[in-house]
């Protein structure tokens, strides 16, 4: 199928990359010169694992624009896959994907026969029925549902793991405005999708809902995952993860994201969940479980700093290890370790930090009040507490001596071996209740 894909940046790019490795004629439109001159040669033109290997995939039939006109002339179906900041108010704005629409629908104007646009980035309830359909057939002067097709068609991706994610979906979701239109999206994913997803096909704000909703539903998962954890450090021999392991055997609440670590963080759960709570709250609901999963959400780097202090007092040297928002990506959108470095710098402790892939981007965030270090072993130097604020493979790897300079090594995802650590330092897990001290709070936590 002729695909045009609008938008190529970190989810723009591995989309067309994807589609034009599984055989589709694709062609990517984006404002920036330089992502278009990256698909050009052959380039990612975002970091991300195995986009590359699409793209050399997909060599061909992979290429890339400026030109509204030469999208849509080359394509029967137009992925609109841009940002939606957040506003004042905790929504989404639809600023930048009615501007598409609208460039959009102007060059639909110079095209004959039916044209599919789907819009992938995320949206508020009411924004497909309302102002993006209702710029798409002012701009192209075509009637929605019959003259041109409408679809809204969010993605369930995570920075990182973005191409793994579109060739293993666990569902299609499909919003549209007719029949034709959604079988059109939908014919787009075969041949694409390894795992033959369930597809669900429903009109817009259905789709929409459902977007939102599953987002807000994880991150609450993990904020009782993490309240949970929580009540283990204040109970003598509770644990978390074995509790977790018990809970998440029942088929009603299934073992995903029932893990207590660290707070959610990147550029969507966190805004996802307030832009839910910001819906309910217009619309006259009760927002209470938005708002309480964000608060404890919040309260996880509280946590962290408790954790820390009981261990050593301001002025110390303390290392956080893990930057990125998660494994395997450079972006530092509202890090658990990013935040967790700032409160301690701001209390007084003298903060080194490390991170394989986004260092630089959190020493350009956090300015000087932390010290950047790209070797690891630099970092743990003579530090009073080391927290392994991100899970990435290279801190499960490290041998126990890499910690010998290290008083404390705090482990909220339990990546290293606790009994061979022990003959350097001393290990902390939290949502481990052991060795209360007078607070009630546990001395490893």
């Amino acid at each position: 199928m002729r695909i045009s894909v609008i938008g190529l940046g970190k989810l723009g790019a591995p989309m067309a990359a994807v589609f034009a490795a599984r055989r589709h004629q694709v062609t990517g439109l984006d404002l920036n010169r330089a992502y278009v001159a990256a698909i050009a040669e052959g380039r990612a033109p975002v970091d991300e694992p195995e986009l590359e290997a699409m793209i050399s995939q997909g060599r061909g039939r992979l290429t890339a624009t400026t030109d509204y006109e030469v999208a849509v002339r080359e394509s029967d179906v137009t992925f609109i896959i841009v940002p939606t900041p957040s506003d004042p108010q905790g929504a989404f704005s639809n600023d930048y994907v009615l501007a598409a629409v609208e460039a959009l629908g102007a060059a639909l104007r110079r095209k004959d026969g039916y044209h599919v646009v789907a819009v992938t980035s995320t949206v508020m309830p009411g924004s497909m029925d309302g102002p993006i359909r209702a710029a798409l057939e002012r701009a192209a002067k075509r009637r929605v549902g019959t003259d041109v097709g409408l679809c809204y068609n969010p993605e369930f991706v995570a920075l990182g793991t973005v191409v793994q994610n579109m060739l293993h979906p666990d569902m299609l979701l499909i919003g549209e405005s007719d029949p034709r239109a959604g079988a059109m999206v939908e014919a787009v994913y075969e041949g694409v999708c390894e795992s033959k997803p369930a597809v669900h096909r429903m009109n817009f704000v259905n789709a929409e809902i459902t977007k939102l909703s599953v987002n807000t539903f994880v991150t609450t998962k993990i904020s009782y995952a993490n309240m949970l954890a929580d009540l283990c450090d204040r109970l003598a021999g509770a644990d978390s993860e074995v509790v977790a392991a018990a809970l998440g055997a029942d088929t009603r609440i299934g073992h995903k994201y029932l893990r207590s670590a660290l707070g959610y963080g990147g550029p969507c759960f966190p805004r996802d969940n307030v832009a839910f709570g910001a819906l309910l709250d217009r619309l006259g609901a009760h927002p209470d479980i938005a708002r309480a999963t964000d608060a404890i959400n919040r309260y996880q780097t509280e946590r962290l700093v408790r954790a820390v202090s009981e261990r050593a007092a301001p002025g110390a040297r303390i290392a956080v290890l893990g930057m990125a928002y998660k494994p395997n990506t450079g972006v530092i959108d509202e890090s658990q370790g990013v935040m967790l470095a700032r409160r301690l710098a701001s209390a007084g402790y003298a903060v080194t930090i490390h991170d394989p892939q986004a260092l630089a981007a959190a020493a350009q965030a956090l300015g000087t009040s932390v010290t950047p270090w790209a070797n690891v072993a630099d970092a743990l130097r003579n530090t009073g507490v080391a927290v392994i604020a991100t899970p990435w493979t290279e801190y499960a790897k490290l041998a126990p001596e890499t910690f010998a300079a290290t008083k404390v090594v705090i482990d909220p995802w339990r990546l290293l071996d606790r009994d061979r650590l022990a003959a350097y330092v001393e290990v902390g897990w939290l949502g481990v209740g052991e060795n209360k001290n007078a607070k009630g709070l546990s001395a490893t936590a």
